[in-house]
C-alpha cells in the first residue's frame, strides 16, 4: 500500500526543518546540555515552535500531532529514563546525539502517522474535532435559560470532586497513624475525617447528578419543541426528500443524544478534570518522581482514545443513519399494509426489513468489537504503568524517602487518577459522537423558515381574481424537467373554472402553486394583481382553501377537524359549514355528534364522510378562492348533485375545479385544458365541444 501524499510531504517537511534548526543553533546546544533535563525540555519547546510552524505553513493538511510527537517525545523519553534509572548512557539533547537517534525519532513519527491514516483514513487534519465545537456552542446557547440550575450543578460538581480527591489522602493518614501507634484517639479522628470526606462527596455528587438530570429533560423538551416548530414551516420539497421516520428519529434519538453533551459529557469531563488536577497535586506532594512516572499513562491513554474516538464517530454516524433507515422501512410497510396484502408482498417486505436490520446489526457489532479491543489495550497500559510505579516505589521505601502509608495513598491516587484520565478521554470521545447527532439536529434548525416568511400584505377586501401569467415550473427533486411551460390563464370571481387534462398534464402542479406550496421558476401567480408571495401567510390560506381527492383528517373530534387552523371558530359556524357540505346528517346520527373521535387519519369514517368533513373544513373559513381537486370522487350521487348545486350558488366566490367527471366539467363556466404542461385550449364547455380538440377527446375517455 502506497504512503498517502500528505504524510510523505509532512514527514519530509519536518525532517528538513529539524535539520535546519540543528545546523542553525549548533553553537547554542552545548550550553543547554549543561542544564540536564531542563535543557532537554527547552530543546523540546524550541523544536515544537519550529516544527509546528513549518508543518502548518508547508503541509497544512497533515495531522497537527506530528510536530508535538517529534518535539516532546524525545524529552519525555529521556526524562523518564533518568527517573527510572535504567542502565546505559543516553544523550541529554537530541541535537548532540548520534544520527541514529534522529533517524529513530522521525521513523517512529512516520510509523505513527501511517498507523493513524490506516485506522482513520478520512480524518487527517483534525477537522472533525474543530467541527464538534460548533454544535457545542449552539447547545450551550440552548441550555442558557437553565443557568441558575447549571450554576448550582457546577458548584456541587466542584465540591464533590474536592471530597473525592481527599479520600485517598485521609486513608493514607489513617494507615500511618495505625502503623506508628499514635493512639486510638488519633486513629479515630483520622477514620472520622475519611468518612466525612466520603459522605460529603457522595452527597454533593447526588445533588450534582439530580440537577443535571433535571436540566437534561428540560433541554430535551425545549429542543424538540424548537425542532418541530422548524420542521412544520419547511417547504414541501424538504418533505419530499426526507422520510417521516428519519424526522422522527431526529426528534427522539438525536435530540436525546445531543442533550447528553451538556448533562453528561461536559458534566463528567469537568468532574474528572477537577479530580485529576487535585489528585496530581496530592501525588506531587507525596512523591514528584512517582508522579512523573504515573503521568506517563496520560499521553498513551489519550493517543489510544483519540484513535478509537475517531473511528467510533464514523461508526456512530453510520449506526444512526442505519437506525433511521430501519424505522423508515417499518413505517412504510405498516402504513401501506393493505397494499402489501393485496400484492402478496409480505415476504418481500420481510426481506427488505431483514436487509436494513442486518446492516444495522453489522455496524453495531463492529462498533462493539472495536470498543472491546480498545478496553483491552487500555487495561494493559494501566497495568504496565502501575507495575513501573510499584518498582520505583519499592526503591523509595528502601531509601526512606517515602512511608508505607504514603505509598498506599499514592497507589490509590494513581488508580483514581488513571480512571479519571480514562473517563476524561472517554467523555471527550463521547462528546464528539453526541455532537455528531447534534449536527444533524442543527442542520434542520439552521434552515431558514420557508413558510410564512416575507409576505405582509393583508387587504381589507379581496375579490378573488387569480392570474397565472407565463408560469413555468420544475419540481426541486427534478429541476431539469419542466412540469409547466409558459402557462397563462385566469380564474374570475363568481365563476367556476375547470382544469382538465390527462394525468401528468400539470393540473395538480397549478394547485400547488396557487396554494404557494412552491414558487414558480418563471412568471407570476397573482391574486387581485398582487403576487402570492407578498400576502401574509395566515391571511392567504384563509382566503384560498383546498379540498383534495384524499382528504387528511387528524386524530381528534369532528369539531376539531372542521375548525382546524381556525382558533376563533364558533359552534354555529361549524354547524353551518357541515350543513353546506352535506355532512350534518351523518354527524347528527353519531352518538357523540361533533365530538366523535375520527381516529388516526380519520380511520373511523368512510371515504365519503372524510371528504365531506374536508369540504366543511374549507367552507368554514369562508374562502374567497375554493379549490376542489377531485373533491367529489368518494361521494354518492345525491351528495354529488348537492355539491354541484352548492357550487352554482357560491356567489362571488372563485372556484377552481379539477375533475375527470364529464358532468362536472359541463357545469363549469370555463374550462382550461392542459397538455404536457402547456395550455392546449380554453373556453366555455360548449365552445370547446364544437372545436373537436383536446377537450372533446377528454369527454370521450
Amino acid at each position: 500500500m502506497a504512503m498517502p501524499p500528505y504524510i510523505l510531504r509532512l514527514s519530509c517537511t519536518l525532517l528538513l526543518a529539524d535539520l535546519a534548526l540543528m545546523l542553525a543553533l549548533a553553537h547554542f546546544f552545548p550550553a543547554l546540555a549543561h542544564l540536564g533535563w531542563v535543557g532537554s525540555w527547552l530543546e523540546a519547546g524550541l523544536r515544537l515552535l519550529v516544527l509546528g510552524g513549518a508543518g502548518q505553513l508547508l503541509a497544512p493538511r497533515g495531522p497537527r500531532g506530528a510536530a508535538v510527537l517529534l518535539s516532546l517525545g524525545p524529552a519525555i523519553f529521556l526524562t523518564l529514563r533518568g527517573y527510572v534509572g535504567l542502565p546505559g548512557a543516553a544523550p541529554v539533547l537530541l541535537a548532540m546525539a548520534t544520527p541514529s537517534w534522529l533517524v529513530l525519532t522521525h521513523g517512529t513519527a512516520v510509523v505513527a502517522l501511517l498507523t493513524w491514516s490506516l485506522l482513520v483514513p478520512t480524518v487527517a487534519t483534525g477537522a472533525k474535532e474543530a467541527e464538534a465545537w460548533v454544535p457545542l456552542r449552539r447547545l450551550l446557547a440552548l441550555a442558557w435559560p437553565e443557568w441558575p440550575f447549571l450554576g448550582c450543578a457546577f458548584l456541587f460538581l466542584a465540591l464533590a470532586a474536592l471530597g473525592e480527591t481527599s479520600v485517598p489522602y485521609c486513608t493514607g493518614r489513617a494507615l500511618d497513624v495505625l502503623r506508628q501507634g499514635d493512639g486510638l484517639a488519633a486513629f479515630t479522628a483520622a477514620v472520622g475525617l475519611m468518612c466525612l470526606a466520603s459522605a460529603s462527596s457522595s452527597l454533593f455528587a447526588g445533588c450534582r447528578g439530580g440537577l443535571f438530570t433535571f436540566i437534561r429533560f428540560r433541554f430535551i423538551l425545549r429542543t424538540r419543541d424548537q425542532l418541530f416548530s422548524s420542521l412544520v414551516y419547511r417547504d414541501l420539497a424538504f418533505f419530499q426528500k426526507t422520510t417521516a421516520a428519519e424526522l422522527a428519529s431526529r426528534l427522539t434519538t438525536d435530540v436525546t443524544l445531543a442533550s447528553n453533551v451538556l448533562a453528561l459529557n461536559i458534566n463528567v469531563m469537568l468532574r474528572n478534570l477537577g479530580q485529576v488536577l487535585g489528585l496530581c497535586a496530592f501525588m506531587l506532594g507525596l512523591s514528584p518522581r512517582l508522579t512523573m512516572l504515573a503521568l506517563l499513562e496520560v499521553p498513551l491513554a489519550v493517543t489510544a482514545r483519540k484513535v478509537y474516538d475517531t473511528r467510533h464517530q464514523m461508526l456512530q454516524r453510520a449506526v444512526l443513519d442505519a437506525a433511521a433507515d430501519t424505522g423508515a422501512a417499518v413505517q412504510e410497510s405498516i402504513s401501506s399494509i393493505e397494499m402489501v396484502r393485496v400484492f402478496n408482498g409480505e415476504e418481500e417486505e420481510e426481506h427488505r426489513y431483514s436487509q436494513v436490520l442486518d446492516r444495522t446489526l453489522r455496524l453495531r457489532d463492529q462498533r462493539d468489537t472495536e470498543r472491546a479491543i480498545f478496553l483491552l489495550i487500555q487495561r494493559v497500559l494501566q497495568l504496565a504503568v502501575q507495575a513501573l510505579v510499584l518498582y520505583c516505589g519499592h526503591q523509595q521505601l528502601h531509601e526512606g524517602t517515602l512511608t508505607a502509608g504514603g505509598l498506599v495513598a499514592f497507589i490509590l491516587y494513581q488508580t483514581k487518577a488513571g480512571s479519571c484520565v480514562q473517563a476524561l478521554a472517554y467523555s471527550y470521545g463521547d462528546l464528539l459522537s453526541n455532537a455528531a447527532a447534534a449536527c444533524k439536529v442543527f442542520d434542520y434548525l439552521n434552515w431558514e423558515r420557508a413558510v410564512g416568511a416575507g409576505g405582509t400584505y393583508v387587504p381589507t377586501r379581496l375579490r378573488g381574481h387569480v392570474t397565472f401569467h407565463r408560469v413555468s415550473f420544475a419540481y426541486p427533486t427534478c429541476p431539469e424537467r419542466l412540469v409547466l411551460q409558459d402557462v397563462t390563464f385566469e380564474l374570475r370571481p363568481g365563476e367556476v373554472t375547470a382544469l382538465a387534462g390527462l394525468n401528468g398534464s400539470g393540473k395538480s402542479t397549478c394547485v400547488a402553486l396557487l396554494e404557494r406550496f412552491y414558487e414558480p421558476g418563471a412568471g407570476e401567480v397573482l391574486l387581485d394583481g398582487v403576487p402570492l408571495r407578498d400576502y401574509e401567510h395566515r391571511y392567504l390560506h384563509r382566503q384560498v382553501a383546498l379540498v383534495g381527492q384524499e382528504p387528511v383528517l387528524f386524530s381528534g373530534s369532528i369539531r376539531d377537524n372542521i375548525a382546524y387552523g381556525m382558533e376563533d371558530c364558533k359552534e354555529e359556524e361549524i354547524i353551518a359549514a357541515a350543513r353546506a357540505a352535506g355532512a350534518l346528517g351523518f354527524i347528527s346520527a353519531l352518538e357523540q355528534g361533533f365530538g366523535t373521535d375520527v381516529g388516526e387519519r380519520g380511520g373511523q369514517l368512510s371515504a365519503g364522510q372524510k371528504q365531506r368533513i374536508a369540504i366543511a373544513r374549507a367552507l368554514v373559513r369562508p374562502p374567497t378562492v375554493l379549490i376542489l381537486d377531485e373533491a367529489t370522487s368518494a361521494l354518492d350521487g345525491d351528495s354529488d348533485a348537492m355539491l354541484q348545486q352548492w357550487v352554482r350558488n357560491g356567489g362571488d366566490r372563485t372556484v377552481l375545479l379539477i375533475t375527470h367527471q364529464p358532468r362536472m366539467l359541463e357545469k363549469a363556466d370555463r374550462v382550461v385544458v392542459l397538455e404536457h404542461g402547456t395550455v392546449a385550449e380554453m373556453g366555455t364547455p360548449a365552445e370547446l365541444r364544437t372545436r373537436g380538440g383536446p377537450y372533446s377527446r377528454l369527454l370521450q375517455h
